[in-house]
Order: C-alpha cells, then sequence, then structure tokens
C-alpha cells in the first residue's frame, strides 16, 4: 500500500475533564482533499493544531508525510502549511512584501523570495494589489494572501481551517477553484468546514466528528447513498389524477408526502430503478403527470439523518 499523507491512530486530546478527541482513526491517501466536518466544538481544530505540531496529543499517535508529529516535529513542519480560521496578514506591509517576508523566513534569499512572492501574486490573482498596504485588502483578497503565505513553502500538505467563514459567494467559489488546482497538483489538502456544500465540492473524502469522535467517513458519495435519501417530486394537474396517484403509490409500499394544496407529493425511492416502475403504476392507475423532479441526496441529508440518529455507525 502507497505510504498515506496523513495516518492517525487512536488519537486522543483532553484538556483537564473535558475531552477534545477521543479514539480517533483515520488514513488521507497523498494527493487528495479530505474534508472534516462537525459542529462547534467538536474537535475540527483541535484535529488539526496536533496534526500541524500546534499541540501535542494526550494518546494515540499520529503520522504526516511520514514523520511522527511529536517525535519529529521539525519534519513535518517543513512539509506543511497551515492556514487558520481568520487571516494572519501583516497589515502594515504590502501583499507582496508580506510573501517575502514568509519566504526569507523559510531560508529564501533575496531573489527567491521575490520570484516566488511573484509567482503566487499571479496565481491568486493579487497582481494590481501587490504594492498595497494589506489593512486596505479586502476579506476576499485577505484569504487569498493568507493561503498564498501558507503556500509560499511549497508544502506537501496543506492544512485549512475553515478557509472559506465570512466570504462572500465569489470569493467563496474562487478560493475553491484554488483548492481543486492544488489537489490536482498532487498537494494533500485538509480542511475543516461547515459548509456541507463546501464538502462535497471539494472531497475525496469526507471525515463527520462529533463530540470528538468520528461519527462517520467514507466518500461522499458514499456518505449520501447510505443516509441520504433519493426523492420524487410529482406535480399533477387535478386532485383525481393526485388521489389516483396517492392510491397507486400505496399499493407500491412508496412512502409518501403531500404538499398544499395537495396537488404535489414527494415519494421516498430506494434507487433509480424505482423511477421506471413509479411512471409505468402512475400510468397504469390514470393519474397523469404534470411534471416530475428526482432529487439526488446531499450531505445536508446526511447530516440531517445523524442528527436524527446520532447512533448511526
Amino acid at each position: 500500500m502507497e505510504q498515506a499523507a496523513i495516518e492517525v491512530t487512536g488519537l486522543a486530546k483532553k484538556y483537564g475533564a473535558v475531552t477534545a478527541l477521543a479514539e480517533v482513526s483515520l488514513r488521507v491517501a497523498r494527493g487528495t482533499v479530505l474534508a472534516v466536518l462537525g459542529h462547534n466544538g467538536a474537535g475540527k481544530t483541535t484535529l488539526l493544531d496536533i496534526l500541524s505540531t500546534r499541540t501535542r496529543p494526550s494518546a494515540g499517535s499520529a503520522r504526516v508525510c511520514g514523520f511522527d508529529v511529536v517525535r519529529a516535529g521539525r519534519q513535518v513542519r517543513k512539509r506543511i502549511g497551515v492556514t487558520g480560521q481568520f487571516a494572519a496578514v501583516d497589515e502594515a506591509l504590502s501583499g507582496r512584501g508580506n510573501l517575502e517576508l514568509v519566504a526569507r523566513l523559510l531560508g529564501a534569499n533575496a531573489r527567491q523570495a521575490r520570484a516566488r512572492a511573484a509567482e503566487l501574486l499571479a496565481v491568486f490573482e493579487l497582481e494590481d494589489a501587490a504594492g498595497r498596504p494589506a489593512r486596505t485588502y479586502s476579506g476576499g483578497m485577505r484569504r487569498r494572501l493568507d493561503l498564498a503565505a501558507g503556500l509560499v513553502g511549497d508544502p506537501e500538505v496543506l492544512f485549512l481551517d475553515e478557509p472559506t467563514t465570512g466570504l462572500d459567494p465569489i470569493s467563496r467559489a474562487g478560493l475553491w477553484g484554488t483548492v481543486e488546482r492544488l489537489a490536482a497538483r498532487g498537494t494533500t489538502v485538509v480542511l475543516t468546514t461547515q459548509y456541507l456544500e463546501e464538502a462535497d465540492r471539494l472531497a475525496d473524502h469526507v471525515v463527520v466528528l462529533g463530540l470528538g469522535h468520528v461519527t462517520i467517513s467514507g466518500r461522499p458519495a458514499q456518505l449520501k447513498a447510505r443516509l441520504g435519501e433519493r426523492t420524487a417530486t410529482l406535480t399533477f394537474g387535478t386532485d383525481l389524477a393526485a388521489q389516483r396517484a396517492r392510491t397507486a403509490l400505496d399499493r407500491l409500499g412508496l412512502r409518501h408526502t403531500s404538499a398544499d394544496p395537495g396537488l404535489v407529493l414527494g415519494v421516498a425511492l430506494a434507487g433509480p430503478a424505482d423511477v421506471p416502475v413509479l411512471v409505468r403504476a402512475l400510468d397504469a392507475a390514470g393519474a397523469p403527470l404534470k411534471d416530475l423532479t428526482v432529487t439526488e441526496p446531499t450531505l445536508d441529508d446526511v447530516y440531517l439523518s445523524l442528527h436524527r440518529n446520532p447512533a448511526v455507525p
């Protein structure tokens, strides 16, 4: 098996009587995106703090790029980039100055620092504002500058803690595009988020934390198929057609709900094969459809399912 970018086994962290993480285990393949989901207090930031060597675990082990985060923290830090929940830039320095400063701190000479800063300013579309003080940047520009700073050292693994919090939709979409390009070039990305759409768009694998435990994990499609629900919305032109449809659905054993004024029915589907069966049954019952829409399950459905039944394995 190819060496993983991140391997976590039985990881735990306690702060006095408070358990932030408990027996967390996971594996992140190189060049993939892992989304860590969970409510505030679920342990997302604590997990990233341990993996980025900012805090030590109380128990268990974690390896990043093959190095133990406790015994070989310096080697880990050489290979990672970190962007926190809030943009950590020097507001008095220009965008270019911030990136050149980080490059020099990482050991680059002046020429190398200028070249790396220029490259990242272009990648993050900040060239026009490169000479302006960071305090004049918009929220989206500051986040892009902060992410650029995390990439100065060309890390193998990038940790992003709720990177799009507070951003407008346009800035959020732009940052999503950046993450996708990083993953495409082979960077391993671990991001925490409370935006389910973000995880669905970006992640190869999803881990849901609850009270410090891994509640469920898997590829987004797997989780949606397992806990989400595919539904069909049926619209009829007359009350008679809708009533005949309800009778046909009851005979098929399909669970359904009715929306006021009763001409629209929602039907839970077990799978795609239910759709043609449904259409044939309605046709045979003399219940002509005005419209039919099939809605695929989302990570929102997964979250709601977990909320309704926290014991789901």
